[in-house]
């Protein structure tokens, strides 16, 4: 199985660097009037609220046709699965006047592999599209889509194969109807989007990290206690998700109110460029990459990874490079990078410190989440500093 998940990465990292430079490059097509459209955030919110309704019937079915014992199903599936919320007086008196809930066995894993694939995807467009609305519409219109649903497809399969379990030949077939379903609605959803790219400035981009931050906390609160179908966890990670629904709607009022026309220094630029090469760049093997840590080869996950942010970090050079004005302060690409450089080592030592402080954390993900928001923060915070400081000296030597 290692070997396929390893074949997945490479496959995913190869065709999204031969695919995403043309779709950045590509222009935005202008949005033609519709009475409606529907954004990626409004889709997650529909589908996470069908993953927690899935959780309650499932409670209802083990409640009353397996007397509250999920060891029919458990004993399939690595530990961590299967908190459920049996003890729930709600969930109890809900189950106990249930009609035919025989007709609730469908709920017993095959749900959950209809809805992860669009919950994954929808998240990520999320993301794209509160960093740049238009680039969000040519990804969701482009081959990456398909990509990136058949390469995330490929992964749960490989996956599910493994876990081999009484469900999996049915689980692997609804994921496969999904992964031909969910990129056409999410492209007719994109299509009829006509949000407006905002400027990408330090404060723009703060605002983002804010948001991607908060979202990411959720996500994994829901894989944690909806996806694994943990929903007698919800008690303990109902303040932690309050928190972070709570940062999150303040973090979109803040990109809300943001002013309409900017200009960024150029290490704030080329932040910006390298933010949107890298969710571009990544969105096919994302998922690839994750379950190579556990299920492939932990060294090829990290290069793969490794070689989709410098491939980002280049493509943003140039692209800051390239638009940068001819009255601006930078006169020497190494001026630039120096300003880079003092930003980047900045934030590797805040990652460096965050991810020795949260050693032992049940899931990786949450101290990989903590490490990059902090590094990524301060890596902003440090390149507005350093175009705040070479605009202070390009105005005395004006002076002078």
């Amino acid at each position: 199985m290692a070997v396929l998940v390893d074949a997945v990465v490479v496959v995913s990292v190869v065709l999204a660097l031969a695919v995403a430079p043309r779709v950045v490059a590509r222009r935005s097509c202008v949005g033609r009037s519709v009475r409606w459209a529907v954004s990626p955030l409004v889709g997650l919110v529909v589908v996470t609220g069908a993953v927690f309704l899935n959780q309650v019937l499932f409670t209802v079915y083990v409640l009353r046709v397996h007397g509250g014992d999920a060891s029919f199903v458990s004993g399939y599936l690595p530990a961590g699965w299967f908190d459920l919320a049996t003890g729930s007086p709600v969930l109890r008196s809900l189950a106990k006047g249930f009609p035919a809930p025989s007709l609730l066995e469908p709920t017993v894993l095959r749900v959950q592999a209809l809805l992860e694939l669009p919950f994954v995807l929808l998240a990520f467009g999320t993301a794209l599209r509160w960093l740049d609305a238009g680039l969000y519409g040519r990804v969701m219109r482009s081959a990456l889509l398909p990509l990136a649903a058949l390469s995330y497809t490929a992964v749960f399969c490989v996956v599910e194969w493994d876990l081999y379990n009484p469900y999996t030949v049915d689980d692997v077939v609804i994921r496969c109807v999904s992964a031909v379903l969910t990129p056409l609605l999410m492209r007719r959803m994109a299509a009829r989007d006509a949000a407006e790219a905002r400027p990408l400035t330090a404060s723009g981009l703060l605002a983002f990290l804010g948001s991607l931050g908060a979202l990411g906390v959720l996500i994994l609160i829901v894989y944690d206690t909806a996806l694994l179908y943990n929903l007698g966890r919800m008690d303990d990670r109902a303040s932690l998700a309050l928190a972070a629904a709570g940062t999150l709607a303040l973090c979109r009022l803040a990109a809300a109110r943001l002013p309409a026309r900017s200009s960024p220094g150029p290490a704030v630029m080329f932040a910006g460029h390298a933010l949107r090469r890298w969710l571009v760049l990544f969105f096919a093997p994302a998922l690839a990459v994750r379950y190579g840590v556990t299920f492939g080869t932990p060294m090829l996950a990290a290069a793969a990874g490794l070689a989709v942010a410098v491939a980002a970090g280049l493509y943003a050079l140039r692209d800051t490079l390239m638009g940068l004005r001819e009255d601006s302060e930078i006169r020497s690409p190494l001026v630039l990078l120096g300003r880079l450089g003092w930003a980047a080592g900045a934030a590797l030592a805040v990652a460096y410190a965050v991810v020795n402080l949260g050693r032992g954390g049940s899931y990786y993900e949450t101290v990989l989440l903590q490490a990059a928001a902090a590094s990524m923060v301060t890596a902003i915070a440090g390149c507005a500093l350093t175009d705040a400081a070479g605009r202070r000296r390009a105005s005395r030597c004006c002076t002078e």
